[in-house]
């Protein structure tokens, strides 16, 4: 697991960035957190790092949207979704399971369809609510634990994060 302090929306598109630039066939990142906390702005970073050209936007209104890079993304929201069964019927598995990258905003409201291979990505509001995140990543499964674990030699080579 990993715990991190995110100072801006910039810093928080890096960290992205660099979940982009490890990500492989299949990686599947879920991003959990209150309204505002930056899920977006993360998975914005994590096209970015994939050579997405493309501005990445929420999907809220139409729940999946595809981009196409080194590898695709299949970014998912399910903001407007109010029951598991929901999640369930719309036969996500494409996106899952078919050499994509996947970024689930509010993940929560899915989390027993998901896959047990995984990339759990918490942010919360920090104590300056306007521009401070923490941020925790908690792998599940063997892929995520090295992409963890690349990703802590990245971070530790700068000095802009603050590790909780």
């Amino acid at each position: 697991m990993i715990e991190l302090r995110s100072y801006s929306p910039e810093q928080t598109q890096l960290l992205g960035s660099y979940l982009g630039r490890l990500a492989q066939e299949n990686d599947v990142f879920l991003l959990t957190g209150d309204l505002g906390t930056g899920k977006t702005c993360l998975v914005q970073g994590v096209a970015h790092g994939l050579g997405i050209t493309e501005y990445a936007f929420s999907p809220s209104f139409v729940i999946v949207r595809e981009y196409h890079g080194r590898l695709p993304l299949c970014h998912i929201d399910l903001y407007r979704l109010d029951r598991m069964a929901e999640v369930a019927d719309l036969g996500l598995e494409e996106c899952l399971y078919s050499n994509r990258v996947c970024a689930v905003e509010w993940a929560e409201k899915g989390l027993a369809v998901w896959p047990q291979n995984n990339l759990l990505i918490r942010l919360d509001y920090g104590s300056d609510y306007e521009t401070e995140r923490i941020i925790r990543l908690k792998s599940e499964g063997q892929r995520h634990s090295e992409l963890i674990d690349e990703l802590k030699l990245i971070l530790s080579r700068e000095k802009t994060w603050n590790w909780l």
